[in-house]
């Protein structure tokens, strides 16, 4: 297989490194991982951290939570009130707002200074003139003008909490929903402005870690090698899709191949490259949702090719059928899924909906024979050298592969034929999929050029002894 090729080769031997530097680098690859998150996922957020139900550290920390809320209701109580626990909150609830504010916001810091003046409220304090729920009214009013309005209704609710031990407790849980919402607005702020830093910094921390571990890159260039011997080996199917490059082995063709072949990736057998590592659980399902459509598109051109010219052109009839085929492929991935199952059940309900649509139309009703013929069609594509399937699976991986060679002109390509049912879905894949493999190169680029320009002067190498002798 050209793909997965079984031949042994000898990797770097791995460098031994003091636990200082195995920490210092661990947490450099954590950050450059984190970097990288923002970067590729245009979904990222910050999320609040929920120990698990049930576990120690939970019950701990509401032991502890627990034990404060109960001491401060306390202090309080007493007469006259005690207020040490009730300036610390305020004091951090103070840290906490101003840490919100933006450099426009002169006059409201101004003013929460002035309201939550610490000396001044310990003074108050002392004297016994300290009026908490005062203060905390303002602070609920302070959090209202800076909240994103998907908490509006947390604020209204605690202008509702009268009794003062409730409302700091509240207040607190708000405040921390706030700093999440403030996390994630800053970091889609920043992210357009990000990439170039993004990039070098990936680039930089990468580099530091090959420093320290010198076969860093052992995948990475058995797979650029294996790529490089599909593109010489061109005859084979393997070779994935066929490139409009006149140059098979020019490094931006050699570059789309092997990104193209991440999504053909035996997991399970395979190490998978060190540059896109950080990506893999992405490339994985994107693998899974090309699978899935060129299963769909297999079989929707299929029920065309078997039924005839009877069914082109009627409205919805293929979003119908399409809808069909992907609800009973949507367990595809799940352990328990059998494909032989699910698409026989496929046939036996497109062979329903179709006769119920020939009938309404007043075409001829669909004859057992020709039920027959598309069950078993269907059927066959479970195998992955069924013709229609390698068919419409080469179609997909063209299409993937012209959409990366296009990105550079901004024009995106021409749609094989047979796989316009499934063209959404298919685009949405080609965009995240460019976008994915165009930050890798970017990041990554100096590493492959080092790594190809290694394998073409050993080939040649190789090539001049073997004249010689």
């Amino acid at each position: 297989n050209c793909f997965f090729p079984s031949t042994k080769r000898n990797f770097s031997p791995p460098r031994f490194v003091s636990v200082e530097e195995l920490m210092e680098t661990a947490k450099g690859v954590t950050n450059m991982a984190l970097a990288h998150e923002i970067m590729v996922n245009q979904a990222f957020q910050v999320k609040p951290t929920e120990l698990p139900e049930g576990s120690w550290e939970r019950r701990m920390k509401e032991i502890m939570h627990k034990a404060f809320w109960d001491c401060l209701e306390a202090q309080l109580k007493e007469d006259p009130p005690s207020y040490g626990h009730a300036i610390k909150l305020l004091a951090e609830i103070k840290e906490t707002l101003l840490s919100f504010l933006l450099p426009g916001h002169g006059r409201l810091r101004s003013r929460i200074e002035e309201v939550l003046d610490l000396p001044l409220i310990q003074q108050q304090a002392e004297n016994g003139a300290l009026d908490i729920s005062r203060l905390s009214q303002f602070i609920v009013g302070i959090m209202g003008s800076l909240c994103a309005p998907c908490r509006d209704e947390d604020i209204n609710k605690l202008k509702e909490i009268t009794d003062i031990v409730p409302l700091l407790k509240a207040i607190f849980s708000v405040l921390d929903l706030m700093k999440v919402d403030m996390a994630n607005f800053a970091v889609s702020s920043i992210r357009p402005h990000l990439m170039q830093q993004s990039v070098e910094y990936e680039r930089n921390k990468f580099q530091e870690f090959l420093e320290l571990q010198p076969n860093a890159l052992d995948y990475t260039e058995k797979w650029l090698e294996e790529t490089m011997k599909c593109l010489r080996e061109a005859g084979t199917d393997d070779c994935t899709a066929a490139s409009s490059d006149p140059s098979p082995l020019y490094p931006l063709n050699v570059h789309n191949h092997a990104y193209l072949r991440l999504l053909k990736w035996d997991h399970a057998s395979d190490p998978f490259p060190e540059t896109v590592l950080m990506d893999q659980v992405r490339f994985q399902q994107m693998q899974q949702e090309t699978d899935r459509l060129v299963l769909v598109s297999s079989v929707l051109l299929i029920v065309y090719t078997t039924t005839g010219e009877a069914i082109s052109g009627l409205p919805g009839l293929m979003e119908t059928l399409k809808n069909t085929v992907n609800i009973l492929l949507a367990d595809m991935r799940a352990p328990s899924f059998s494909a032989q199952e699910a698409l026989a059940n496929i046939g036996e309900k497109l062979c329903v909906e179709l006769s119920q649509c020939l009938s309404q139309h007043g075409y001829s009703p669909f004859s057992a024979d020709r039920r027959s013929t598309l069950k078993g069609q269907v059927l066959a594509t479970i195998q992955p050298d069924n013709t229609v399937r390698k068919l419409m699976d080469a179609r997909v991986q063209t299409y993937l592969l012209a959409y990366l060679e296009s990105s550079q002109h901004k024009t995106p390509p021409p749609l094989p034929g047979g796989l316009a049912p499934v063209s959404t879905e298919l685009k949405d894949l080609a965009v995240r999929f460019s976008y994915l493999v165009n930050f890798n190169k970017l990041v990554f680029s100096p590493f492959y050029q080092k790594i190809l320009q290694k394998i073409v002067t050993a080939r040649e190498s190789s090539g001049t002894e073997m004249e010689e002798k």
